[in-house]
């Protein structure tokens, strides 16, 4: 072989890949002879603390972005937490609204309450305090029900109101009851005229 196809060797043997820069691959590459193997050079990663890689070859496996069982596990946990802060916001929205503020003053004040339940009525649960039900003031209706205790016993408060005359309407309490453990159920609506 002569000198200058060597040399010519030589200088795609070291350039094994186009520049990045260039529009076209050189003419070199393109009349290699088949018999000439190319070889990567491998460019490490950067140090940590020293200066950052500017050139990077495309030549390695794409990561696998199938999905896992570990990652399908995921969706169900996603959704059950989901389903629980949406409660507790809930919950909480429906805890601090005037109306079982109001009731719950209205139980704290009624002698025949304090009888059954005794001094310091409160909720049951000092953390959560859980109110069931529905509280939709917008559609005129509420329909809630809480747990409470006293000093001497403890109870489940219903309350039940539902506005008359379309949106301009005023609410009607249909339902205040008092339930007790033992079955007794004490009617504060009756006794609150």
């Amino acid at each position: 072989m002569s000198r200058p196809a060597l040399s010519r060797l030589a200088g795609s043997a070291r350039r094994p890949f186009p520049s990045a820069f260039s529009r076209l691959p050189s003419p070199m590459l393109l009349r290699r002879p088949p018999s000439v193997v190319l070889r990567r050079t491998l460019i490490a990663a950067p140090k940590e603390g020293g200066p950052p890689l500017l050139e990077r070859s495309a030549d390695r496996d794409l990561p696998d972005v199938a999905p896992r069982r570990r990652y399908l596990l995921h969706i169900p946990l996603f959704l059950l937490s989901m389903y629980i802060a949406t409660n507790l916001l809930f919950n909480y929205q429906r805890s601090s609204s005037s109306v079982v503020s109001s009731t719950l003053y209205a139980l704290r004040v009624s002698p025949d309450a304090r009888n059954v339940l005794g001094d310091e009525i409160s909720f049951k649960a000092k953390t959560i305090p859980w109110i069931h039900g529905t509280m939709d003031q917008m559609h005129g209706r509420i329909d809630i029900s809480y747990k409470v205790k006293g000093t001497q016993s403890e109870g489940l408060v219903r309350f039940t109101s539902l506005r008359e005359g379309g949106k301009m309407g005023k609410f009607k309490t249909q339902r205040w009851s008092l339930e007790m453990p033992d079955g007794r159920v004490l009617n504060l609506l009756a006794n609150d005229t």
